[in-house]
């Protein structure tokens, strides 16, 4: 059986060697008929060194810890990186 790979965004990177990833999907309704967005988050390991923002493919994996069962595969965009530490404003 081949192994799932979805394609998401990286929230945290806060952990050693270990990201969230966020995936989103829609569907339409089976009854009312509109499109709803789900999200759903997973714990992928990290080799790449990826940070916040960046757009990853997650493969899945044997379990690697108690939440952990997908790695990166690959990088296929780089966020934008912010500064956390200079005002945007410019003078407080």
């Amino acid at each position: 059986m081949p192994r799932r790979r979805l394609v998401g965004k990286v929230t945290s990177n806060k952990m050693t060697k270990t990201v969230v990833v966020e995936v989103e999907s829609s569907y339409r309704h089976p009854l009312y008929g509109k499109v709803v967005h789900r999200a759903k988050r997973f714990l992928a390991h990290d080799e790449q060194s990826c940070q916040i923002g960046d757009t990853v493919q997650i493969v899945e994996s044997r379990p690697l810890s108690k939440r952990k069962r997908w790695m990166v595969e690959t990088v296929l965009n780089r966020g934008v990186q912010v500064s956390e530490l200079a005002p945007e404003g410019g003078a407080a």
